[in-house]
């Protein structure tokens, strides 16, 4: 593959993510590397060796940020976070913006010193062609990207890093336990094709039927979900889980984003009475509300999807408050 395909796959990722009958098919993430505790997968966990190429804007993104946080690990793994707004060369990095005043949150990249993300990758691949995402976890030492699915990166910070954790509670602290894995697996299984990646099969189809399929799937699965909470606390039960963390990065967005920008708009979680408050719970634990930026995640979408919203107008509602009381503890 030529470098000139390889930037030209870079720059169409998006639509060519779209199958023949114009339904969102997201392609699967191409770096899969561990790291563990001991160093027998090739890439040992060590303090300040490896960086994280964040957007506060992503879903997928934000999942890594949460963990990172409630395990104490803001120390031990560095990270640079790119500009929320998404142009024809990728995700980029900044720190102000046209006029020269400070972008807030966002930063340049003090690892490599690139100027955009597909730079790193192009560093660890010069011949990737596959699309360029984050998060994206780059070893410092070997100067290679490790792993760029989200889902694989929490459960390294939930597991090889604890010897690095800040206190004896963080590392004490398992979003996979043994105990409850099947029970997470099988949530799993359905909250990702019809939630997480639901409303973006609903926002990216280029077909009525294929939009038609998603919606269902979405609300369908919103329903479920509603179910659940109405009699545990977390998905799972008592224990906040890997997949309580995984559905609040996307449920954080909806009525912001998803609701309108992507056509989610049967219902909103306003209108879901344990849902809302099971938000409310998880945002105002361990500091995850530290991790929620609303501008970035706003800004970006509005104004990056531009053959969605080509005017860029970015909506000024709704008003929410995720710090209302909520009760989920006597549950």
């Amino acid at each position: 593959m030529t470098s000139a395909t390889t930037e030209n796959n870079i720059k169409n990722s998006w639509t060519s993510s779209i199958d023949p009958k114009g339904a969102y098919q997201r392609k699967e993430s191409k770096f899969r590397s561990v790291i563990t505790a001991d160093g027998s997968s090739g890439f040992k966990a060590e303090a300040n060796r490896y960086h994280l190429y964040v957007s506060l804007a992503c879903p997928w993104a934000h999942r890594t940020l949460i963990v990172r946080k409630l395990k104490g690990l803001e120390d031990c793994i560095s990270a640079t976070v790119v500009d929320w707004l998404l142009k024809e060369n990728g995700w980029a990095f900044t720190d102000k913006n046209i006029f020269l005043f400070q972008k807030p949150k966002c930063t340049l990249d003090t690892v490599n010193g690139f100027d955009y993300l597909k730079q790193v990758y192009m560093k660890a691949n010069p011949e990737y062609g596959g699309n360029i995402t984050v998060p994206c976890l780059w070893d410092k030492e070997k100067g290679t990207v490790v792993n760029n699915e989200s889902s694989e990166i929490i459960r390294m910070f939930n597991s090889e890093f604890n010897q690095f954790c800040k206190t004896d509670a963080q590392r004490q602290l398992n979003f996979y336990s043994e105990e409850l894995r099947p029970e997470i697996e099988k949530l799993n299984e359905w909250i990702y094709p019809q939630i997480n990646n639901g409303v973006y099969r609903c926002g990216f189809a280029r077909s009525q039927e294929a939009y038609n399929t998603a919606i269902e799937e979405v609300f369908n699965a919103l329903d479920k979900v509603e179910e659940i909470l109405s009699k545990k606390r977390y998905l799972t039960g008592k224990s906040l889980t890997e997949a309580d963390i995984r559905l609040f990065t996307t449920i954080i967005r909806f009525d912001s984003v998803y609701h309108t920008h992507f056509k989610c708009n049967k219902k909103r979680i306003l209108d879901y009475k344990n849902i809302l408050y099971y938000i409310c719970d998880l945002y105002q634990t361990g500091g995850i509300s530290e991790t929620v930026d609303m501008e970035h995640i706003v800004k970006h979408y509005y104004v990056s999807h531009k053959t969605i919203n080509p005017f860029g107008i970015v909506p000024i509602g709704p008003d929410l408050n995720f710090n209302q009381p909520h009760g989920r503890e006597k549950i």
